[in-house]
């Protein structure tokens, strides 16, 4: 299974538990809002899930090495942590984190 049909296939889970969970776009690709909010989107260019969490939860997931800085023409998101290796587990529990912290 691809990255990308990992991240479409967790996309359908979220959007069957919370309806506030849709499609959007981002920098001309599709991603994922929680309302008018951006959740998650696939980077094609390999650095894999791109996921909203709390700034303390990126440099967690960055100094435990489990996580990359989202940087896209290198400035730094600092909310946007990038999981390079597919992992349903995984992916599946950011993405949970990302719509409850979107969402507050």
């Amino acid at each position: 299974m691809t990255a990308e049909d990992l991240f479409w296939e967790l996309a359908a889970e979220l959007q069957a538990e919370d309806a506030r969970v849709i499609e959007g776009t981002i920098m001309s690709s599709r991603c994922l809002r929680v309302g008018k909010e951006f959740l998650a989107l696939l980077d094609h260019k390999g650095a894999g899930l791109v996921v909203k969490l709390p700034k303390s939860r990126v440099d967690q997931l960055v100094e435990k090495g489990q996580g990359q800085p989202f940087a896209p023409a290198g400035r730094v998101f600092r909310e946007w942590v990038s999981i390079a290796r597919a992992d349903r587990r995984r992916w599946r529990a950011l993405l949970r984190e990302g719509v409850a912290f979107v969402s507050s």
